[in-house]
């Protein structure tokens, strides 16, 4: 049997419904302070990780998935959200 990898867990429809929930609840106090929810893409061109920290940690040599898209650019699967929030805020909403 696979199991999920380390770290994750399946979420289940009653521990969905609870999710649910939680988020209804932050949603509607974040929108409260003028907050609202922004979706981001699970994967960015890799210069903003390199940017954000380094070349050469262990961060991108060990812990992020990279790859070239059919264009021959880099890109990296997101192993946080930190950058890519930082790259929205900086761009105008259109």
């Amino acid at each position: 049997m696979i199991k999920a990898p380390r770290g994750t867990k399946d979420l289940l429809p009653g521990e969905i419904e609870k999710w649910h929930y939680v988020e209804k609840v932050a949603r509607e106090i974040s929108e409260v302070y003028g907050y609202h929810e922004i979706r981001i893409p699970i994967f960015e061109h890799t210069e903003l990780f390199q940017r954000g920290v380094g070349e050469t940690t262990d961060v991108v040599q060990k812990e992020m998935y990279t790859f070239e898209d059919r264009g021959g650019r880099s890109v990296t699967l997101r192993p946080e959200g930190g950058g890519d929030i930082l790259r929205r805020s900086s761009t105008p909403i259109a």
